[in-house]
């Protein structure tokens, strides 16, 4: 199975937003990676339902939404009616209880869960063993802002996941944080099937020519 590229829109152009969400599909990204932050779980605000929505009708792409935020089930809801594909919440912000109910309204929009960590939290931290897990987010830097460095200590827990989800066809491992031209092959033979791409796709000079780069590394 391919190595799909998803851009990080947080790092475009906030003034073009639906412009930027249709270029990514003219470009040939896999996913749209919409970083959605509350300002308490991770330092900075982002999207809303309203821009989720506007994203939509922009692209035909998939929508990773990834709620970096303090109460997901509060929200959740909300972001899949605006058309988000994939929830992704963290394990940091749930419980056993919670979990079990996010994945429940899941189900009932016929979109997919996925569960993200902290470089520090430990994969062992959430009992994922009777959840329908589609997505496992490991971050590699810490939730907040574009442009961090990438934290390669963090790469065994990438090996761990492949590990305890081996079929690339029912759960995708992503790695979000840092991931560029440099890195992203390293990371795909490592088992990611998903690198969230920020500052290396809309921080460049051609972000087209750098989203292209991308796809032909981790298909090499």
């Amino acid at each position: 199975m391919a190595v799909k590229i998803a851009p990080s829109i947080a790092a475009a152009d906030q003034g073009r937003l639906a412009a930027e969400a249709s270029h990514l599909q003219e470009w040939g990204a896999d996913w749209i990676h919409v970083d959605i932050m509350d300002g308490m779980f991770a330092p900075n605000l982002t999207f809303g339902p309203s821009a989720v929505k506007a994203i939509r009708k922009a692209s035909k792409l998939p929508l990773d939404c990834h709620l970096m935020i303090s109460n997901p089930e509060l929200l959740l809801e909300r972001f899949l009616q605006a058309g988000g594909d994939i929830m992704t919440i963290h394990a940091e912000t749930v419980t056993v209880e919670s979990l079990a109910r996010i994945e429940k309204k899941v189900k009932e929009y016929n979109a997919k869960l996925g569960i993200a960590f902290k470089p520090a939290t430990e994969m062992r931290s959430v009992d994922l063993a009777e959840r329908e897990v589609s997505l496992i987010t490991i971050m590699t830097v810490n939730p907040g802002f574009s442009g961090q460095k990438f934290m390669p200590e963090v790469l065994p827990k990438l090996e761990e996941a492949r590990k305890q989800f081996p079929s690339r066809s029912q759960t995708e491992i992503e790695i979000d944080g840092g991931v560029d031209q440099t890195n992203a092959k390293v990371i795909a033979n490592k088992g990611a099937s998903v690198l969230v791409a920020g500052n290396s796709v809309f921080g460049q000079s051609d972000p087209e020519l750098a989203l292209k780069e991308l796809k032909k590394l981790v298909a090499s």
